[in-house]
């Protein structure tokens, strides 16, 4: 588990590439067999990453979490961004295709994950957020989440936002989850941006092709800095940042948010001649 402390707007004016890098910046989210995780201590999410190739992964407890099993006080959201799997969940199966979500609420002692076919690994992805009230498991396809089309072709930014885990779809605590496909021709995502006081926010970045990059920008509005974010990586956002960005080709991200509420609309909107 790598531990990530919150970090002040302040503070950030001070930090270089490398070490944006490392407070930010997530990867080596799936290496075969191996459970690897970030432990954000803003708002408390757990971001993963899990790529089973020879057998079963089991989601296990670590010292950090100070309880007896996983999910004993939080709820999870998994998303599979590879080849079909498998994510069992007290002796029950769920099949989870490419871009299929899994919610899992809080009380689950036994979470296991395994591929389909070994030479074809799943990849599957979660946002872990503390719970207060256990909700069932509900696995939701494309077809079953809430869709928004936003977006202006002038712009660059046409997108279709899938919301999987939200309130007109299923009871959660306080995880809000879902994918944003861009459009083809559309390179910009979040733009124009806004930040939210009441909770944090985590993109992952995938089906980049090539050498393509995001180039994602964070921080406060008059202080915008930026990563340079490759595929199958995760950026963490506090809730005080911009969280933007724009890719040199074609790419899908996952969003994730832990916080205050769970109203999506509750942001606060950033005008373009705002930004510095």
């Amino acid at each position: 588990m790598d531990i990530r402390y919150a970090v002040h707007p302040e503070q950030m004016k001070m930090l270089d590439t490398q070490k944006m890098r490392e407070q930010f910046l997530v990867e080596n989210l799936f290496s075969a067999d191996r459970l690897n995780m970030v432990y954000s201590h803003i708002d408390r999410i757990i971001v993963g990453g899990i790529s089973p190739v020879k057998g079963v992964v089991d989601l296990k407890v670590t010292k950090e979490l100070g309880v007896d099993f996983f999910l004993q006080r939080r709820e999870m959201g998994i998303i599979n961004i590879g080849a079909a799997g498998i994510v069992s969940v007290d002796g029950k199966g769920y099949e989870l295709g490419n871009r299929e979500c899994l919610y899992i609420g809080m009380g689950a002692r036994d979470v296991s994950f395994a591929s389909a076919d070994r030479n074809h690994p799943a990849k599957f992805y979660f946002n872990s957020a503390p719970a207060h009230a256990a909700y069932p498991v509900v696995k939701l396809s494309l077809a079953d989440a809430q869709r928004l089309d936003l977006g202006d072709p002038l712009q660059t930014n046409v997108r279709t936002i899938h919301q999987f885990i939200h309130p007109k779809v299923l009871k959660s605590c306080q995880l809000v989850m879902g994918l944003t496909i861009l459009a083809p021709g559309s390179n910009w995502n979040t733009m124009p941006c806004h930040t939210h006081d009441r909770r944090m926010e985590v993109y992952l970045y995938f089906d980049m092709p090539g050498d393509t990059v995001v180039f994602h920008l964070i921080g406060e509005p008059r202080e915008t800095r930026h990563l340079v974010v490759r595929n199958e990586q995760a950026v963490i956002a506090p809730s005080w940042s911009i969280h933007s960005g724009v890719g040199s080709g074609s790419y899908t991200f996952i969003w994730g948010m832990v916080g205050e509420n769970q109203t999506f609309t509750d942001m606060d909107d950033v005008p373009m001649s705002v930004l510095m």
